[in-house]
C-alpha cells in the first residue's frame, strides 16, 4: 500500500467494478487527450470477458486503474498489460508501480510471458517497466491514433525463466 501525505489515507487495490467505469473513462480522457481514450463500453467489455482489472483507491476515490489479460495455460501462457492509468493529481506516489506489481503477480501465477505497448516518449513508464524486467522487443510506428505516436512493444519473461536466470548467476 502507498502511504499518503499529510491527511491522506493509504492506497488500496481491489477489483475494478462496473460502477467504476465512468470514472475510468473520465480519467482516460484526461490522460490520453491526443489519442483515442477508452470509453466506458470498452472497460465493460474487458470486464465482461473476465480480464483482471484493478482499481486503486484512496478512501472512496478511484485514483488509478490497471488491467491484464491472460491467454493459455502453463507452460505457454501469455499475458498482456492492457492499460494502467493514474489520476495526474496522484502521479509520482508509487500508485502505478503498485498496480503494475499486482498485475505481474497475477501473470506470474500463470507463469506467463507478459507483453505491453508504451509510447516511445513516455520515459517514466518505460523506466518503470524496465525496472520490472521488461525489455524492448520492437517499435510499432504510428501505433497510437489519432496522434500517430510510436510505441515500443516490451516483453517480460515468465517468472520461471527469470528465476532460472537468477539461479544461474
Amino acid at each position: 500500500m502507498t502511504p499518503g501525505g499529510p491527511g491522506e489515507s493509504a492506497t488500496r487495490l481491489e477489483r475494478l467494478r462496473y460502477e467504476d467505469l465512468a470514472r475510468c473513462a473520465e480519467l482516460e480522457r484526461e490522460l490520453f487527450p491526443g489519442d483515442d481514450p477508452w470509453r466506458e463500453s470498452v472497460f465493460a467489455s474487458e470486464l465482461d470477458q473476465g480480464h483482471y482489472y484493478l482499481a486503486a483507491r484512496v478512501g472512496a476515490e478511484l485514483v488509478g486503474y490497471a488491467g491484464l489479460s491472460v491467454v493459455g495455460r502453463r507452460p505457454v501462457a501469455e499475458a498482456s498489460v492492457q492499460t494502467i492509468g493514474v489520476d495526474p493529481r496522484w502521479q509520482g506516489r508509487g500508485i502505478g508501480r503498485e498496480l503494475l506489481r499486482a498485475l505481474l503477480d497475477r501473470a506470474d501465477a500463470f507463469d506467463a510471458t507478459t507483453f505491453l505497448e508504451v509510447r516511445t516518449d513516455n520515459a517514466p513508464a518505460i523506466g518503470l517497466y524496465t525496472a520490472h524486467g521488461f525489455e524492448v522487443l520492437g517499435l510499432r510506428r504510428r501505433y497510437y491514433q489519432p496522434s500517430g505516436a510510436d510505441a515500443y512493444t516490451m516483453r517480460r519473461p515468465p517468472a520461471s525463466e527469470a528465476d532460472q536466470g537468477r539461479t544461474a548467476s
